[in-house]
């Protein structure tokens, strides 16, 4: 069964009323984590489409650059998509279930919230709603302030960039432990180190935007320190 096959079988069983708890728990064991991560993208990015009211053809766009859909799929790409969106679950129960399958590791589940910013801001417009919704799902992950603080830096236009919450160092902190700090970052997000996490190939586009930042980050902080 291919993989959006698997995927849309899941959501379908949603939308059916059988309950979050029966399908997660199968696509808890399953040894492909990517069919966890992409329902829970699916379906935490439709209920975020509904936080500013609508879904727009931007978003589904925005889908499918995290989703890399080949021709022979988009059929059932687009009925996962339209499923999950008619689905009337709340979306703190699909960031519960989905901060249960990975526990304490907090990579695979930022990996997530930077797809959702994606996602988000694909219409161009940062709603207020979307914050509150991205904020609460930050939390229930676990993730902290300063790490959804640096992802909305590095997604939001006009959000406030500290280079120092961007590289996850103190503004106080060594020279040489900033570079390090630069230097982890920038080596954990190559394609090659995503996708030995379990991230989906097509989801690596995303970590184009967070390179962007970090570098960016780095830059004011050497000529800051010049």
């Amino acid at each position: 069964m291919s993989l959006w096959s698997r995927i849309s079988d899941a959501v379908a069983a949603l939308a059916k009323g059988e309950g979050l708890s029966a399908v997660f728990e199968k696509l808890r064991y399953d040894p492909e984590k990517t069919v966890a991560f992409a329902i829970a993208v699916i379906a935490l990015s439709a209920k975020m489409a509904k936080a500013d009211g609508h879904v727009s053809r931007d978003e589904v766009t925005a889908f499918r650059e995290v989703f890399h859909i080949s021709p022979a799929d988009e059929a059932g790409a687009a009925r996962v998509f339209n499923l999950a969106r008619q689905d009337v679950t709340g979306f703190e129960e699909y960031a519960r279930r989905i901060k249960s399958m990975y526990g304490e590791d907090t990579e695979p589940l930022t990996d997530l919230l930077e797809g959702l910013f994606h996602i988000a801001m694909a219409d161009g417009l940062y709603h207020p709603n979307e914050d509150v919704f991205l904020h609460e799902v930050s939390d229930i992950f676990g993730l902290g302030d300063r790490c959804f603080s640096k992802l909305r830096a590095q997604f939001v236009p006009d959000a406030e960039r500290d280079p120092y919450d961007v590289l996850g160092v103190a503004p106080d902190a060594p020279y040489d432990e900033v570079r390090v700090a630069w230097r982890a970052i920038v080596r954990e997000t190559h394609p090659d180190r995503m996708i030995a996490r379990g991230v989906p190939e097509e989801a690596v586009k995303i970590a184009e935007k967070k390179l962007i930042a970090v570098n960016r980050a780095w830059e004011a902080i050497t000529e800051e320190r010049a």
